[in-house]
């Protein structure tokens, strides 16, 4: 139980570990999967437009991405985006490997989100399509000022939980080799893992981690209930009248 707790919770090397991530590690894994989510975003409403399209055509490649890129394994991608691009002189970032990062997780967030969002549109009534192109709106107006708001606003839940996908994905670009002052959660844990010998500090990085998903988790929970509901106030039910004792009045109003 002595060599279980110390090397899992050894009190020094948590006492290190947590100063660095709570700052270096915690910005830089919210400024990841925050970068991440907006581009995903961005790319999944293109994406989502596309598959809605009544043209084959047009439908096909954004149908091949979705499937390609919600296919591979996350860490295929990072691979893939992070070190084989830059190897095969495609350099849009330089050799800042945080930009093919965002771009890696993003790409991955995008195929997601675009099935998401497309689910959501689809959810709008047809009327309000309708009643938009007969006041004149063009299709792409009436879609982006009518439809794919109310899209956007019945998926939020699903987009949030995507954000928390994000955050838990930011691990994987530690195959990159950040560079000093760009390093997430995982890889300062895993640096401090490998130097010691001792598993604390991922202790140390789960427990940072928990603190970005629980909080979002209860959110989506609550706004998920909230959207359903209409914001209403579920009432319980009163409670049976004991046996042997009146009911409750009920005033009449």
């Amino acid at each position: 139980m002595h060599l279980f707790l110390q090397t899992f919770f050894n009190p020094d090397e948590l006492l290190k570990a947590f100063p660095v991530l709570l700052t270096e590690g915690l910005r830089n894994t919210l400024l990841i999967a925050g970068l991440a989510i907006v581009f995903g975003v961005v790319l999944g409403v293109l994406l989502a437009m596309l598959l809605l399209s009544h043209r084959r055509w047009v439908r096909l490649p954004a149908r091949i991405y979705v499937d390609v890129f919600r296919g591979l394994p996350a860490i295929v991608t990072v691979s893939l985006v992070g070190l084989g691009l830059p190897s095969a002189g495609i350099r849009p970032f330089g050799r800042d490997p945080l930009g093919y990062a965002v771009l890696a997780i993003g790409l991955i967030s995008a195929a997601y989100l675009a099935e998401i969002f497309r689910s959501g549109i689809q959810a709008v009534p047809s009327g309000q399509l309708s009643a938009a192109r007969s006041l004149g709106m063009s299709y792409l107006t009436a879609m982006r000022v009518i439809v794919v708001p109310q899209g956007v606003r019945n998926v939020l839940p699903a987009l949030a939980g995507q954000f928390i996908i994000d955050i838990k994905e930011s691990a994987l670009v530690y195959l990159l080799g950040l560079g000093l002052g760009q390093r997430e959660l995982y890889f300062i844990a895993q640096e401090r893992q490998a130097a010691t010998y001792n598993s604390s500090a991922l202790v140390a990085a789960g427990a940072c981690y928990l603190m970005l998903t629980v909080p979002l988790t209860f959110l989506v929970n609550r706004l998920d209930l909230r959207l359903r509901t209409g914001g209403r106030k579920t009432n319980k039910p009163a409670a049976p009248p004991v046996a042997g004792m009146p009911a409750p009045a009920v005033m009449e109003v």
